[in-house]
């Protein structure tokens, strides 16, 4: 909102009347007489003092502006396009060769550290990634994936990339949220608004296995997954990864859960994975298990000889998805080390 100032300015004219007096009309005015007989005398002159020259001021440093993300009107800056590419095999469709799928994701450094869902990125032989809304790529790597989180960091090349900070507080029932992201695979980026209705709701999809999540009414369509849910200040909330159009129920990782995985995943390493794109199938005829859509090249699924299209119904000897979720095969997961070999 701005302010107008009126300024008035009031001129006072003021006039000044004088008088004038009437001169004697016979009076000859005679002029003095000047004296020649005095030396005119003219002044030594002054010596001008040398004045000392003040030092020149040093430049004041000019301080660098800053990167982090602090409104809402810089969020689509640090908010990424992810188009991956490569061979899937869905449980409903078959084979889907050269396939194209697009998701969201955000800035978390300066130095390129983007955050998006394992689902998007894991089994893709090819990532392009569009920053702000640029339609020229940049190159990425995926540095570290979590399936039973749904979690990737990705490194993008080059540096000085706008990046989002973390909301400190415990979000809580009523806070108005914003989630940001690429739905549909639409180049033009979307935000939408709306408020947590849960503060802790349940994680449990055919995907994943997440502890701490955040529900809200913010809409989110495929293509937002791994995109922010940020407050009105630009801060990350938590990550999309899930919803339900039918019930305006979305979800988002939260911060406190996301944040001891992204550590860990940008140092390298995976986190309770064994390297698959997968989703839990339950048949109801005894057939259940976790279907693998894709396999990461190099993870121990990959060197265990697994590929896209099986299905793995035990682990451990467990039994899998006998409810049709992630939970069992996460729970196995992540009571075992990256160095344990399962049967």
């Amino acid at each position: 909102m701005f302010k107008r100032l009126l300024l008035v300015f009031l001129t006072t004219l003021i006039f000044v009347a004088c008088g004038s007096k009437e001169a004697d009309p016979t009076a000859t005015p005679q002029p003095e007489p000047t004296n020649t007989s005095e030396p005119t005398n003219t002044p030594e002159p002054t010596e001008v003092p040398t004045a000392t020259p003040l030092p020149e001021p040093s430049p004041t440093p000019t301080e660098e502006p800053s990167l982090s993300i602090s409104s809402l009107e810089d969020v689509d800056q640090a908010v990424v396009r992810i188009v991956a590419q490569g061979t899937f095999i869905d449980p409903e469709i078959g084979l889907m060769a050269n396939a194209t799928g697009s998701g969201s994701g955000f800035l978390i450094s300066e130095d390129g550290i983007v955050v998006t869902n394992n689902h998007v990125v894991t089994g893709a032989a090819l990532l392009r990634v569009y920053v702000g809304g640029s339609d020229d790529p940049v190159n990425a790597k995926i540095l570290g994936v979590s399936e039973c989180s749904d979690l990737a960091v990705i490194q993008l090349d080059g540096d000085g990339y706008p990046f989002f900070d973390w909301y400190e507080d415990d979000p809580s029932v009523g806070l108005d949220v914003f989630a940001a992201g690429y739905p549909l695979g639409d180049p033009e980026f979307t935000m939408t608004r709306g408020i947590v209705s849960k503060a802790n709701a349940g994680g449990e999809t055919v995907w994943a296995s997440v502890d701490n999540v955040i529900e809200h009414d913010a809409t989110i369509n495929p293509g937002n997954s791994g995109g922010p849910l940020v407050t009105e200040d630009g801060q990350v909330v938590g990550v999309n990864y899930a919803g339900a159009s039918s019930t305006n129920q979305y979800f988002a990782i939260k911060r406190a859960e996301a944040l001891k995985v992204i550590d860990v995943l940008a140092g390298g390493d995976d986190v309770n994975s064994l390297g698959i794109n997968g989703t839990a199938v339950n048949k109801g005829s005894g057939l259940s298990g976790i279907w693998v859509a894709s396999v990461d090249s190099g993870p121990p699924a990959d060197k265990a000889g697994i590929e896209a299209g099986d299905i793995l119904t035990t682990l451990e000897g467990l039994n899998l998805a006998t409810d049709g979720s992630m939970a069992d095969y996460c729970d196995i997961l992540r009571s075992n080390t990256a160095e344990d070999v399962l049967d």
